[in-house]
């Protein structure tokens, strides 16, 4: 306690030493704390289930011969759910989930609720309980059950319902539909998908027009496993009972070319106790980098306070060996410089939990931004409670116990002396610190290395010629009622469009079936004409009404785009993009050429002439290179569509666009619903990853330099103050200003030289794990390298020539005196 005392005594007599290494600690911790917040709750959090680490996910190990419609990467369909469900043996519970998404506004604008389709055993077999009413039992889930009741979240209940204790038997409008609200979940049950939490949930029964189909690919398959059974032995037993899945389950219009792969499919198993998240798929990787690079600044931060402790360890010379000469032992002289530690580890620990909460804040509020809704329990569990106090105890040890160890080594009797011109341990405390900062400039150029590489990277993309028109274009999702008669659709969706192009200020509006960087794909095997389906190639495709290109702006460079002319009635037509005729090798206008899409579970084998060629444009995402692209006719698709999104060019303000478009539709059909969003806010919402890795390295980066440039500040400061007597007598020989300036500068030359070169080393060693995050150049970029050292070397002389310039001021006179 007198230690602590004193401590606290003597850190609060250096109010800016303190509030230096205070802040230091705080960002460095704050910001490591955050994002492995961040991390803890995307990727090492069990659900919040009875027993999570019992559930394993089941999959199909291959699934390129998997035809149909595709709602869920690795999804199955009813069919094979039932069949896995009826053979299994190495499960106590099997149950299935899908996602969705429900409109629950009254009028025709929607609002969507996020929904669960889920097997009616699913919340018994989770453990899952309501707080009110119930959940769904297998009774609930039955061939041709209907809607008979829904289960809402805790959260909705909240939202929608005022946390109303009457909600049990209240109505709730989804889609077109009326569903009585039959219970609620608890609070912490957010789903089985991390990122995303669920407002209402629906027996799979319900889902009429997916139960039969032996291609739409929709539900996620989990099982519990029995006592003593292994993750192995589940998976072999799945093994062993495929064959006869699979062959049970065979579609009757399955594509001939397909049948033999899909009889060969295999299921397996995987753990599952963390729960199903697109999220974690796409930010694991970049937390799990931005976690060192915070890591890296925190480092740089306590080399920076160690520096700091020398250097206060270096004016107390005197202090601690009077210290040393009363009968203090060195472990008590320890103890107390680590008591200071420990203490300022503490103030920043605390400073920094609220800096993380809040930056963990902005991070989830970040990823959210948008129509694209983020959950994540943000709560700190006991992970990240002991991830802080290891940090601050660490930080402790790194920068509080060398300088007292350092401290403490010198005889008393030098120290004591008058006069004297340092002791041995005051020059190793100087070596230590030019190595403390010679680290430090070597860390803060790998961080400015990897900011650079992530700020080009994402200058790069958004930057990108993607081959259309991407601003002042506004998206109308629309869909069209189950009322309105199939024969009418055709005829409703091109009223649509011309009305909402004659609105006053629309340039040009046009429809589309997929929107392009939506993330979705949608492939076909395609073989020219004359040649044989062995020869054909995995082509994307995609559905647009007439007008398309020419709204959007993406030119054509041979024949004509599609009109209302291409209908049912005519003959099957595309345009293709200049990637699919190089592909194919057509020639430079193959305007009326046929080729062939294979048969699939919607539409026969069929032939298609090419009426025209388009420039080349992003597909799915702006990563992607080129892709051969086929552009079929909404109007000769052989399905009604009942959605899609009309496309509308204007530059005019939305607060009266949108009013206008909402009249246009309901002129149309009061059947007709609709919801808004913009194509350039969409795109960049593509980019959210790339944009959140060079803001977070950049920030760090930055952070890295300033802490450097400090570290380097103070021991080119010390280097002057030795060497005061030295540069007296210097400048009384005649020495010029310039070549004083030259002396210091040189001493920040050799650090930097040292630092920079272990830098690049660590940087090109490194920057393999980046490659995957980079786009448009090459972690080892020369440039980039270049840059980030020319940066670092400005920073660092500008930091060294404030006390060159004061050093070069030295009156000999005055330095004479003092030797």
């Amino acid at each position: 306690m007198r230690d602590l005392k004193y401590a606290a005594r003597t850190l609060w007599r250096s109010p800016a030493f303190t509030a230096v290494a205070v802040i230091s600690l705080a960002l460095g911790i704050g910001a490591n704390t955050a994002i492995f917040q961040l991390l803890d709750a995307v990727r090492l959090r069990t659900l919040p289930v009875k027993s999570p680490e019992q559930l394993v996910e089941l999959q199909i190990g291959d699934m390129t011969h998997a035809r149909g419609n595709w709602l869920r990467e690795s999804g199955f369909t009813n069919p094979l759910w039932e069949q896995i469900r009826q053979r299994q043996q190495v499960f106590s519970e099997t149950f299935a989930w899908a996602d969705d998404g429900f409109n629950i506004s009254s009028d025709r604008e929607t609002r969507n609720a996020s929904g669960l389709w889920v097997s009616g055993n699913l919340f018994e077999g989770l453990g899952v309980r309501a707080i009110l009413g119930r959940v769904f039992t297998a009774a609930d889930d039955r061939r041709g059950c209907g809607l008979t009741g829904a289960v809402i979240s805790y959260g909705f209940w909240q939202r929608e319902f005022g946390g109303s204790p009457s909600v049990i038997g209240r109505k709730i409008k989804l889609d077109q539909s009326s569903v009585e609200v039959i219970g609620v979940t608890p609070a912490d049950f957010f789903g089985l998908e991390v990122g995303r939490q669920f407002d209402v949930a629906l027996p799979v029964c319900a889902a009429k027009d997916r139960l039969d189909s032996g291609t739409t690919w929709w539900l996620t398959v989990l099982g519990r496993l029995k006592p003593g059974v292994s993750l192995t032995e589940a998976g072999a037993q799945l093994q062993a009972i495929s064959p006869g899945i699979f062959e049970t389950t065979l579609p009757a219009d399955y594509p001939p070319v397909s049948v033999k792969g899909y009889l060969a499919m295999k299921l397996n198993a995987i753990p599952a106790g963390g729960g199903l998240s697109r999220l974690r798929d796409q930010y694991s990787m970049p937390l799990t980098l931005l976690l060192s690079i915070a890591g890296l600044v925190l480092l740089i931060a306590c080399a920076n306070l160690a520096n700091l402790m020398l250097a206060r360890a270096a004016g107390r010379e005197r202090e601690i060996a009077v210290r040393l000469a009363v009968g203090a032992s060195r472990a008590q002289l320890i103890q107390q410089l680590m008591i200071e530690g420990l203490l300022l580890a503490i103030a920043g620990a605390g400073a920094a939990l609220f800096l993380a909460r809040e930056l963990s804040r902005f991070l989830v509020t970040f990823l959210s931004s948008g129509n694209r809704s983020i959950f994540l329990d943000d709560r700190p569990d006991w992970r990240v409670f002991v991830f802080a106090a290891s940090l601050a105890v660490l930080t402790c040890v790194l920068f509080a116990l060398a300088p007292a160890l350092r401290s403490t080594r010198g005889q008393a009797s030098d120290a004591l002396k008058s006069g004297s011109r340092g002791t041995t341990a005051g020059r190793e405390q100087f070596g230590l610190r030019r190595i403390l900062v010679a680290g430090q400039i070597a860390l803060s150029l790998v961080l400015i290395v990897g900011a650079l590489l992530f700020v080009r990277s994402f200058r790069n993309l958004s930057t990108l010629e993607p081959g259309f028109r991407e601003n002042g274009i506004l998206i109308a999702n629309v869909g069209y009622g189950r009322d309105v008669p199939d024969n009418r659709l055709p005829f409703i969706r091109r009223d649509a469009v011309e009305r909402v192009r004659a609105i006053p200020g629309v340039e040009d509006a046009a429809e589309t079936g997929s929107i392009p960087i939506s993330g979705n794909s949608w492939t076909n095997n395609m073989w020219m004409d004359g040649s044989d389906s062995g020869h054909g190639r995995e082509i994307s495709r995609s559905l647009v009404g007439a007008g398309y290109f020419r709204m959007i702006g993406t030119a054509l460079i041979a024949g004509r785009e599609f009109n209302e002319r291409d209908t049912h009635a005519s003959e099957n037509v595309a345009v293709v993009s200049e990637e699919f005729v190089r592909r194919f090798s057509l020639g430079p206008n193959p305007v009326g050429e046929k080729f062939w899409i294979e048969k699939t579970p919607f539409a026969p084998q069929t032939a298609v002439e090419i009426i025209g060629v388009a420039k080349n444009s992003k597909y799915s995402n702006l990563r992607q290179e080129f892709m051969p692209v086929a552009f079929f006719p909404l109007s000769q698709f052989p399905q009604p569509l009942r959605g899609g999104s009309i496309l509308i060019r204007s530059d005019a303000p939305l607060d009266r666009l949108t009013p206008a478009i909402r009249r246009a539709l309901g002129e149309t059909s009061p059947d007709i619903q609709y919801s808004f969003s913009v194509f350039k806010t969409r795109i960049e919402q593509s980019l959210l990853r790339e944009r959140l890795m060079a803001i977070l390295s950049g920030l760090f980066g930055a952070l890295a330099v300033l802490l450097a440039s400090v570290g380097l500040y103070g021991v080119i400061s010390y280097t002057v103050a030795r060497r005061t007597n030295e540069i007296g007598i210097r400048i009384a020989l005649g020495a010029s200003r310039g070549s004083v300036i030259g002396l210091v500068l040189r001493e920040t030359g050799v650090l930097l030289g040292a630092g920079v070169g272990v830098g690049i080393v660590i940087s090109l060693a490194v920057g393999r794990a980046v490659r995957s995050l980079l786009f448009g150049l090459e972690a080892s970029d020369p440039l980039t390298l270049v840059a980030a050292g020319t940066a670092l070397a400005v920073v660092a002389l500008l930091a060294s020539y404030l006390p060159a310039r004061r050093a070069s001021m030295v009156d000999p006179a005055i330095a004479l005196r003092g030797e």
